[in-house]
């Protein structure tokens, strides 16, 4: 196949929210499914171990990208960041406790997409798409950048209230610890070290993707092992999982629309607009797997958690990719 092809083959799929990235967390399942030993093993070395350490090397360069200068010019456009803090930390939960009397006391299921409602938003996806959509790339930029900070501290906050509750064993101060530990001590390494080593990160950011994604692959794999070692999944239908489908559907255009609404009701420019939606709307699976490590014990299946933030994740790719296209085309939110 002609490397012309191969690329327009790309271009198309990407269209759709298609990509690499993608197609690896479905393939990452698939192996779980027919080889769930590796991921549960222990000896000379569990996989689990080194997805662990791997979570603490991406925040650590995490806080090294970051430069907190350029990101306080961007302060002055306060109304749109508050906006955009508040959809993503403060409706989306609320919208997933007004839910959650449809589910049952101890589901699961619940916990997930309550967990995906606590997360920050994505970073690289919501500033690409703000990108195609000819939006305000540098409100994007902060505002993804700021959601993913903030995301370190307020998701436990939402979480380990409802995980005590799921978990009788679970020790809050070991989670804590673990969370300080993995997380909030190797991002504030980072921005310490930023004015040295920002831009080695910043030349390499390609090859720190690709390290996160392995990191997220690994985690999704280990995962699954052990759900499909369990049998975990044999309680879900395939009407279930259509019906997650369509409920994070709805989830992604309440939000989407309420935050159309309060830009029309703020009379926002345009491409101010197209931020507050795209980054209001989206959630980061990257978080979202790595915080899983951290914060959820082996006693509750986190594959399952999990399910709801891939789904989401999945269809806010393709949903986003189909409204920035428009968008590019037409200049006009509706």
């Amino acid at each position: 196949m002609h490397a012309g092809t191969v690329n327009t083959i790309k271009a198309r799929l990407g269209r759709f929210g298609i990509d690499g990235f993608l197609i690896g967390i479905i393939s990452v399942i698939a192996l779980a499914y027919f080889f769930p030993q590796p991921g549960i093993i222990t000896r000379p070395f569990s996989l689990e171990q080194v997805a662990g350490y791997g979570v603490s090397i991406i925040f650590f360069f995490y806080g090294l990208k970051l430069d907190v200068k350029k990101l306080s010019i961007e302060l002055m456009n306060w109304r749109m960041h508050i906006i955009v803090q508040f959809t993503t930390f403060i409706v989306f939960p609320v919208i997933a406790l007004l839910v959650k009397p449809f589910f049952g006391i101890d589901s699961l299921l619940w916990l997930g997409i309550f967990y995906l409602c606590t997360l920050p938003s994505t970073v690289s996806s919501s500033v690409v798409m703000v990108s195609i959509a000819e939006g305000n790339v540098p409100a994007a930029i902060f505002n993804a950048s700021a959601s993913t900070l903030l995301g370190v501290f307020v998701t436990p906050l939402w979480m380990i209230p409802f995980i005590t509750e799921k978990a009788v064993y679970t020790d809050t101060s070991a989670i804590i610890l673990k969370l300080v530990v993995q997380v909030v001590v190797p991002v504030c390494c980072g921005l310490v070290l930023h004015k040295y080593g920002g831009a080695f990160a910043e030349k390499h950011k390609k090859r720190l993707k690709l390290f996160d994604q392995a990191v997220i692959l690994l985690i999704i794999y280990t995962s699954f092992c052990h759900s499909f070692y369990n049998r975990a999944f044999e309680a879900f239908s395939m009407s279930t999982l259509l019906y997650i489908c369509a409920g994070m559907s709805a989830l992604f255009f309440i939000v989407y629309y309420l935050t159309m609404f309060i830009c029309k009701r703020f009379k926002f420019e345009q491409r101010d607009c197209t931020t507050v939606i795209f980054c209001g709307s989206k959630k980061s699976l990257v978080h979202g797997t790595v915080m899983s490590k951290v914060l959820f014990t082996a006693t509750l299946p986190v594959s399952i958690i999990l399910l709801p933030v891939m789904i989401y994740h999945s269809l806010q790719l393709i949903f986003v990719g189909i409204i920035a296209q428009r968008l590019r085309k037409t200049g006009k939110v509706d």
